[in-house]
């Protein structure tokens, strides 16, 4: 019962980071299949993916890891393993960053 209702958990966690994302101007996320990972492109976003995640974090103290680290430019990785409350508070700074 405990591992379904953490399944059940992610899962929202997993929507409410891949919808918010996608409504950001620049970025673009595809649902993540497995993980606690939201993998979203931000080469539309007028930022290279380590000054993307340079700004978040100086700017907004938000962490993410650029995607270059993994062989993927344009991208960053960001977790969905946290609190709802931490993933809104996040994608609203994401948004505030992107202007």
């Amino acid at each position: 019962d405990e591992v379904l209702k953490m399944v059940a958990e992610f899962d929202k966690r997993r929507k409410v980071v891949v919808d918010g994302l996608n409504r950001l101007p620049g970025v673009s996320c595809a649902i993540p299949k497995g993980a606690f990972y939201a993998f979203p492109s931000v080469a539309k976003s007028g930022l290279d993916e380590t000054a993307f995640a340079d700004t978040l974090l100086a700017e907004e103290h938000v962490a993410v890891v650029p995607g270059s680290a993994f062989g993927s430019e344009g991208y960053i990785r960001i977790s969905f393993a946290t609190s709802m409350a931490n993933l809104e508070q996040a994608l609203q700074r994401i948004a505030k960053a992107l202007g």
